[in-house]
């Protein structure tokens, strides 16, 4: 199994779990957050690249991962993702390095799995 279907499958249990046992107050972040993410004044991917670079600064490589499956999702091209990724870099400085690796591998990973490859 690769990284992409284990962080998919843990993430799938574990929010199901949360939702299903957690707090009220837990449910009405993951509603929060999906709404966030959702097309406004800004388009999804648009806040899903925003999304990422966040994450990267933040050094959350569970929320880079999800950040680019979204960013994909909703049309991202991968010099898109590029892009961001510097972004992120300039941002966060140089112990963002490790969680770029990281995403590279992943972004090819996905960019390998999918049906059409986004250049």
């Amino acid at each position: 199994m690769g990284h992409y279907e284990e962080f998919t499958k843990f993430r799938q249990d574990m929010n199901a779990k949360i939702l299903d046992e957690g707090t009220l107050e837990m449910r009405r972040f993951f509603a929060l957050d999906e709404r966030t993410y959702a097309p406004g004044a800004l388009d999804a991917k648009t806040k899903e690249l925003m999304g990422l670079v966040a994450s990267m600064v933040l050094r959350c490589d569970d929320c880079v991962a999800y950040h680019i499956v979204q960013a994909l999702d909703h049309g991202a091209k991968k010099d898109e993702i590029y892009e961001t990724f510097s972004i992120g870099l300039v941002v966060g400085g140089s112990i963002v390095i490790p969680h770029l690796r990281r995403a590279v591998a992943f972004l090819d990973e996905m960019l390998k799995k999918s049906d059409s490859i986004r250049v």
